[in-house]
This record gives C-alpha cells, structure tokens and sequence, in this order.
C-alpha cells in the first residue's frame, strides 16, 4: 500500500484536519500516564534533521514517548548521504528499519524526493516552503481559545514566509479569515495563495494581502508573526530588519485589533525585533499554550498516520 503522508495543509481534507484537532485536544485532556493510551508500542520514529530545531524535534520525540513508541534522531552527517547514497536508495533502506520519517530540510522539492521513494509516511517537520505541523497546532490553539475556527480573523504580520504558507492553507481549509501584511518582495508565494483562494470557496474563509500592518490588524481576533530572518538567511539579517521595522507587534498595534484579541508566535522569538518583549510577555499573549500544543498535535498527527 501506498503510505500516507503529511508533506501540506493543502492536502489533507478539511474533515481530516477537524478529526486530528479533536483527537489533540482529547489527547490533552488524557495526558495523564494512567489513562493514557500506548497505540504505536513497538513502532519506531526517525527524525531526519537538516536544521536546527527545539520545538519540532523535542515535541516529536515526546510524542512518540508518550504512544508508546521509540525514535531515532538522524543527522544527515551520520548516514551515507555525505559519502554519494542518493536519497531514493536512502529512503528504501529506512523504510525498512523504521515506522515513519519526519524530516526537516531546506528544499520542498527534495522532501517530496524522500516521500516519493519512501514506503513508510513521511512527515514535513518544516522546508523553506511549508511548515504543516506549527500551522495544525496554531488550529488547535486558535479552537481551543474561541471554540470555533470558522469566522476567526487571523492578522499575520511579517515575512510571508514558510509558516505563512501553511497558515494560508490552514485557513483556506477551515474557514479562517486571513490578512497578511508584508512589506513588498516578501509577500507569500503567489501560487499558494491562488490554490488557496480556490480552496477558499468551498470554506468561506478570506484571504487578503496588504503592505500595511494597521490595516490587517484591524478588527482581528489573532495577531500573529514569525521571526524575520529565518534559518538559511543569514545573509539577510542585517538588512531584512530594516525592511521589515514597521511590520513590528507591539502596543500600538495590538491595539486595533479586537480588546479580546490574542497574540501568537510560532517561535523562536527575537525579542525586539518582530515582536516586543512587552507584547510577548503580556495577558493577550498565549505563545507558550500554542507551543505547548505541538506536542498534542504531533501525537494526534502520528496516531493518524501509522496506527
């Protein structure tokens, strides 16, 4: 049988997507040892990482721990790839040692290699182009604080980047109203944006680009931004601030949004830069529950594709 993966938002279905939210919550409530169900004893999880990673890698790894299962963690260094095993040949060799692969990589296109010669799931722990899991977990945060996802008006501010994409993709699915603000050059892929427009139409959900932070924050329910130079843009960090200085959370934009409006960042955060101490810190702010979420999620996501 052909393996299930879980690469996008944009494919999985919006009934798949309500499925793996109630089973993370449920799982949350159930976290306690002594009610707590072991469903992938005996399965085992690699973790194949390119990048850096706190939240992903640790969240994974507890997940698995906690349904009962084992995971490996795979440094490209140590494996063959360096010495010229290609990665199809790779990937038919892990599939027999192993239960599912999360890999977090640079390139989409080399994820979808993996996932095409791979016979076990593979899971997209974050590429340059999506982030699937961080914008799950956002949905389980955003249901868990207002009950409901549909209707919801997500401002994000910032780089249209990775978790931009999926967050779009997330909203087109759910019914989520999205305003993105990002200065012009780091708007999101247009390509995501169309397919998710179209996929819009069957949720109702909206989505909306503006280079004006104030107008996108307006009215909204969640404020929520990213870091402004992500992994592999090193070069950039001088002059990507600078670019980005007025697409800043803080006070005064935290203003013209909702007075019961939240604050999220799927972190790690620069304090000062695209988010201020204050703001991150402050009563609106509900970063640590969305980080917490990961954990649930990622359970919720491996149950789904292996149990």
């Amino acid at each position: 049988m052909t393996p299930r993966h879980l690469l996008t938002i944009h494919e999985i279905e919006a009934g798949e997507i309500a499925a793996l939210l109630d089973r993370a919550i449920r799982m949350k409530t159930e976290a306690r040892p002594e009610v707590r169900q072991r469903p992938l004893t005996g399965r085992t999880m690699g973790l194949l990482f390119e990048k850096a990673s706190t939240r992903t890698r640790v969240s994974f790894q507890a997940a698995m721990h906690r349904l009962g299962g084992a995971s490996l963690f795979l440094s490209s260094d140590d494996l063959q790839l360096g010495r010229g095993e290609t990665v199809a040949d790779t990937a038919r060799i892990l599939s027999r040692f192993l239960d599912v692969l999360v890999i977090r990589t640079y390139g989409h296109d080399l994820l979808q290699e993996w996932a095409g010669a791979a016979t076990i799931p593979v899971i997209n722990g974050l590429t340059d182009l999506h982030h699937p899991c961080q914008a799950l977990g956002d949905l389980m945060t955003i249901r868990e604080r207002f009950g409901s996802l549909k209707g919801i008006r997500l401002a994000y501010i910032g780089d249209g980047n990775n978790v931009a994409h999926s967050l779009i993709e997330a909203a087109a699915k759910t019914g989520i109203e999205i305003h993105l603000a990002c200065p012009g050059g780091y708007e999101p892929n247009p390509m995501i944006v169309q397919a998710s427009r179209i996929t819009a139409r069957q949720s109702g959900a909206k989505i909306e680009l503006t280079d004006d932070p104030k107008k996108a924050a307006a009215g909204a329910d969640v404020l929520y931004t990213d870091v402004w130079v992500s992994m592999g843009q090193e070069k950039q960090a001088r002059t990507k601030p600078k670019i980005l200085k007025r697409f800043q959370i803080n006070a005064s934009l935290v203003s013209v949004a909702k007075p019961s409006a939240v604050v999220m960042h799927c972190l790690p955060a620069h304090r000062g830069q695209e988010i201020t101490a204050e703001v991150l810190d402050g009563k609106q702010s509900i970063v640590w529950d969305q980080a917490e979420n990961r954990l649930h999620i990622q359970m919720a996501i491996l149950e789904w594709l292996m149990a």
